[in-house]
């Protein structure tokens, strides 16, 4: 994957989605092996490259936003991660509004959001309340 990362790099220079997507896919690979410290600085870096390129409230946004998102779950940094999964959701949610159609992605995301605010220890009823504030029905 380093290898393949480095070839994108050179073909398309730096900044390409191609390179976010290489960078994804070895942090996602990096975090499945436990390795979270070297994770983090590629995800951010291809968060970094789909804002530039896409525009910040892109889907492609959205889904960075939510793989960084579990690994500061996963590192136990709940109150920075939220931020990034809600603003995942309300991505995927205007999308959705926008286009009529729901992305493949929404549902797992929110279920995402959901378990993080549950691993924050929010009441039931405060969790409950933010994910039907984020939710097709409020939002279309």
């Amino acid at each position: 994957m380093r290898r393949a990362l480095a070839i994108n790099e050179k073909s398309y220079g730096p900044e390409h989605p191609t390179v976010a997507l290489c960078l994804n896919n070895l942090a996602q690979l990096l975090q499945d092996t436990n390795r979270l410290e070297e994770a983090e600085p590629l995800m951010r870096r291809a968060l970094a490259i789909n804002e530039k390129t896409y525009g910040p409230e892109h889907h492609n946004v959205a889904i960075r936003l939510n793989n960084l998102a579990q690994l500061l779950k996963a590192t136990n940094r709940l109150e920075e991660a939220e931020p990034l999964m809600r603003r995942a959701v309300t991505i995927l949610l205007t999308f959705t509004r926008k286009t009529g159609y729901e992305h493949p992605g929404l549902r797992a995301i929110q279920e995402n959001h959901r378990a993080l605010l549950t691993a924050m220890g929010l009441p039931n009823k405060d969790v409950q309340g933010a994910c039907r504030k984020g939710s097709l029905t409020d939002n279309i």
